[in-house]
């Protein structure tokens, strides 16, 4: 039923229960509606049919709300805000191409790992003098299968003469899943504000909805008088963390007040609908990095990969790059990190009996309490800087 509660969905029981009512008012109190009788066999049927329907509705009731809609219904909420869930994306790096100079490499050219993960060049190069080249290269698959260490990426999948050998200096990053509904929900929210324009809360949640944004801050200056970060009188500077330097520049020239200047050590050159230039100006995140040793009591129940369950965990919480290259947002801008979190996330993985720290903070020792964040900055970590250690 709905009511000022919201809706509330009747079971199969309920159902059953109050067809049997009716059934005894119906035919006296003496009617057989046991399992195995006719009548009882047909009330359950009816039972069964009218509980599918009351769950078809409780769906449609809640696929109109972003904390209870799932799957292709959140989807649709998202556009009321601007945003739509990140697709799975295949990672991209680059290879080092070794050959017969002057020899062309075409496009679409088909390297891999041992495991069999491919990856094809984006465009075509001509090997130097020396035999060498690099080269872009994106995964033919989505996921996070991509994302493969250095020097991995060495079999020529279509071999050549002119080909004699093929590497990745660097690490191929970038690759992700499909963005879950949770996390779906978080950025919905992050970015509600951004239906407007010319406030604070809409400038930064505009920015948020930027392609690759993983955080923003923005502050104002609204005296008349430089402050003392040096902004000058009635301007802005906004923080970021990732995202391309122009979909930024111009979301802020999109959205920003009339008249009122931006601030900041990076200037971009955006042109708005009448074709008129203007200076943009913004400022990257100043990253914290948290490193952290994790000492830890556990019992039999904890899994064998628990270490690395923990280290995600973490790195979720914190924000940064996981062991299998995915990326997470974890705290915004300005939040800290809170010490009594960090125990309650590594308690998350079943086992887990006790947890101790010994942290660092942009590779200095911390002590095991909260470690506070400015507006500018944001905290960051990565699996590479969590050690798990079990106490013995």
């Amino acid at each position: 039923m709905l009511d000022e509660r919201g809706f509330k969905r009747r079971r199969f029981a309920d159902l059953f229960d109050e067809m049997e009512g009716k059934a005894r008012e119906a035919f006296g109190e003496q009617v057989n509606t046991a399992v195995r009788s006719p009548l009882g066999i047909i009330l359950r049927i009816f039972a069964w049919f009218l509980a599918m329907a009351w769950s078809l509705a409780e769906s449609v009731y809640n696929s109109a709300y972003v904390g209870t809609a799932i799957g292709t219904s959140l989807d649709r909420l998202g556009a009321y805000v601007g945003i739509t869930r990140i697709p799975q994306r295949p990672a991209t790096g680059e290879v080092q191409i070794e050959g017969t100079a002057g020899y062309t490499v075409a496009i679409s050219t088909v390297f891999g790992t041992k495991n069999g993960v491919l990856f094809e060049t984006l465009n075509s190069i001509t090997l130097e003098s020396n035999g060498r080249g690099m080269v872009k290269v994106r995964g033919k698959k989505p996921g996070i299968q991509s994302n493969v260490a250095a020097g991995t990426i060495t079999e020529i999948i279509n071999p050549v003469p002119d080909i004699t050998a093929v590497t990745n200096p660097a690490p191929s990053t970038g690759g992700r899943e499909k963005e879950t509904d949770s996390e779906f929900r978080e950025r919905f929210r992050l970015s509600v504000a951004g239906g407007g324009a010319a406030t604070l809360d809409s400038l930064r949640g505009a920015l948020l909805r930027v392609f690759g944004v993983r955080a923003a801050a923005v502050v104002e200056n609204n005296s008349l008088q430089t402050d003392g970060a040096g902004r000058p009188g009635k301007s802005f500077q906004c923080y970021l963390l990732g995202g391309d330097d122009n979909d930024i520049a111009q979301t802020i020239l999109n959205t920003k007040a009339a008249g009122i200047e931006p601030f900041g050590d990076i200037e971009i050159i955006r042109k708005d609908i009448a074709g008129e230039p203007h200076t943009v100006k913004f400022s990257r995140a100043e990253e914290v990095r948290i490193s952290l040793k994790v000492l830890i009591g556990t019992d039999n129940r904890f899994p064998i990969d628990g270490d690395r369950r923990i280290c995600s965990e973490l790195v979720r919480y914190i924000g940064g790059n996981d062991e299998d290259g995915s990326i997470y947002v974890g705290l915004n801008m300005g939040q800290s990190v809170v010490f009594s979190q960090l125990v309650a996330t590594a308690l998350k993985v079943e086992g887990t009996t006790d947890v101790s720290y010994e942290i660092k903070v942009n590779g200095q020792a911390h002590r095991s309490e909260n470690i506070n964040i400015s507006i500018f900055q944001v905290a960051q970590t990565s699996a590479a800087e969590i050690e798990v250690v079990h106490s013995v």
